[in-house]
């Protein structure tokens, strides 16, 4: 599915330094196998629309044998979505889904009320060297959504609109921008893209959403005449025009954002919720491991383990 928002007239002189309302360093962590840098939420910004988490996971480079493995854990209050441009992950969770996520794929799961998941990588990729590059974010629910019943959908690469115009070629994620809309059943008003920018293409944010931001993911972009490498978030200022630029090796964005909730959320281990009492008593329950009869189960093929509850 093709558009043509005539991305090549988009005016990088009209973006003002003072656009940039916050500059984000990510924060690294090693994970052993493979580390991630977090964005979100950030000393600095909890959210960017209603997205309160966001890790750049790898690149990493694993030899036959080894992996990832996210052993089972729980959610309440959000919903997950991940999202590769190398490798694989096999996507466990207590519904009783079982599915390999591929790089372009969108899996978006709807924690609501609780759910448990894991993610490794599978059998069969472990069997060769393998690689591994995505981000992983968390989408925060509306007050009234908080409690819903957990689901799970899975949108395959070939899927998601797909805008190509003047050097830039989006992929629309979640949400709606530049008179498309993707598949995925959001619960807010948001946006989330992928996009690639060949060197000195220009590119426009959307302007009609609230809260917006860019993550660079690959390359380096020029905002107001300054240049910003990747592994740097930026968040702008609402309704100001905002344009950026590719660097001479081109680059990779995710663009990300929305309408803002209703107030700020608690987020505690990998619990999200605008109630304190809802995330302590789903601390209770999971440290409880009564799994089926209480918030929580353990995905049906996934049992042997699972992630305590952190002192």
């Amino acid at each position: 599915m093709s558009f043509n928002p005539d991305f090549a007239n988009a005016h990088a002189q009209d973006t003002r330094p003072e656009a940039i309302e916050t500059l984000i360093v990510p924060r690294a962590r090693d994970l052993g196998s493979f580390s991630v840098r977090r964005a979100l939420p950030s000393p600095q910004r909890q959210m960017v629309g209603p997205f309160i988490f966001f890790d750049q996971a790898g690149p990493a480079e694993f030899i036959t044998g080894q992996g990832v493995d996210v052993r089972p854990h729980p959610h309440i209050g959000l919903a997950t979505v991940t999202y590769l441009y190398r490798g694989e992950f096999e996507h466990r969770d207590s519904l009783g889904n079982d599915q390999i996520i591929l790089p372009g794929a969108v899996n978006w799961m709807i924690a609501g009320r609780g759910v448990t998941h894991s993610e490794r990588t599978s059998a069969q990729t472990r069997q060769h060297p393998h690689s591994l590059f995505g981000i992983q974010t968390w989408v925060a629910l509306p007050e009234d959504k908080e409690d819903i019943a957990p689901s799970f959908a899975h949108h395959g690469a070939d899927t998601m609109p797909v805008i190509e115009d003047g050097g830039v070629r989006l992929r629309l994620l979640l949400g709606r921008a530049y008179g498309a809309r993707a598949p995925v059943a959001v619960l807010s008003d948001t946006f989330y893209a992928d996009v690639k920018l060949q060197p000195g293409a220009r590119f426009p944010l959307p302007d009609d959403h609230e809260d917006r931001g860019l993550y660079i993911v690959e390359g380096a972009i020029e905002v107001a005449g300054d240049r910003f490498e990747a592994g740097r978030m930026m968040v702008f200022r609402p309704g100001d025009p905002i344009a950026v630029v590719a660097g001479e090796a081109g680059a990779t964005l995710i663009i990300l954002g929305g309408a803002t909730l209703s107030g700020p959320r608690y987020v505690a281990w990998n619990f999200v919720s605008s109630s304190r009492e809802k995330i302590e008593e789903a601390k209770r329950q999971w440290a409880r491991a009564d799994w089926g009869r209480g918030m929580f189960d353990l995905p049906p093929n996934d049992r042997a383990e699972f992630t305590p509850l952190p002192a």
